[in-house]
């Protein structure tokens, strides 16, 4: 009787071990399947992420018609951190603004770049913060007021490390707004989109 009953024991744990391997298997089986189902089901776990806009030799290289208009003597380290010209877009003015007081900025400015056709200006707003989260916060709410379709987007690198983001909307009226973050320093930009596109890819901050 007694070996009878190891040997059903035997039986018993044998029959327990074989169940508990089926259900791993199944489990992982499972797993996998979600896995490669989030991948292949469109639209679901992949989001497409468009590509950085490439920048063209004769862009690059291109001077403005017209003369730029030159900062006041007193102008801080970011104010002086604008450009007096982005390709053939001159800078033609630049004051200071409250539209993003509501954020706390160290300071903000506006300036506009033309290249002599006003219906080619493009805006540029720039502001500063005392900390990267606040400049983070200002970026954030920017980019959720952005309509349109987003055509670029991406980090922004410093010297091969991420230091903000950028997002590029474009509307059907052949407008556009550039949004990006660099540290503590956020910047807009907005105009038609061939402006648009031109002075954000080559805008040095």
């Amino acid at each position: 009787m007694a070996v009878n009953s190891g040997k059903q024991q035997q039986t018993q744990t044998s029959s327990t071990a074989r169940k508990a391997r089926i259900v791993v298997f199944a489990a992982a089986a499972v797993v996998v399947l979600a896995i490669l189902s989030a991948f292949a089901w469109p639209g679901w776990a992949v989001r497409h992420v468009p590509e950085p806009m490439d920048v063209p030799t004769a862009v690059v290289s291109a001077k403005p018609t017209i003369d730029a208009k030159a900062l006041p003597a007193n102008a801080s380290e970011l104010l002086k951190a604008m450009p007096e010209h982005v390709s053939n877009f001159a800078r033609t003015d630049a004051q200071a603004t409250d539209e993003w007081d509501a954020s706390s900025p160290l300071e903000e400015y506006r300036l506009t770049y033309s290249t002599g056709d006003e219906a080619k200006d493009v805006q540029v707003v720039v502001g500063q913060w005392a900390s990267e989260q606040e400049a983070v916060t200002q970026y954030n709410a920017l980019t959720k007021m952005l309509e349109g379709d987003e055509i670029a987007a991406g980090n922004v690198k410093v010297n091969g490390a991420n230091a903000g983001a950028y997002v590029v909307n474009a509307d059907d009226d052949a407008q556009a707004i550039a949004v990006w973050r660099n540290d503590t320093v956020c910047v807009r930009i907005s105009g038609p989109k061939s402006s648009v596109e031109t002075v954000f890819k080559l805008f040095p901050l």
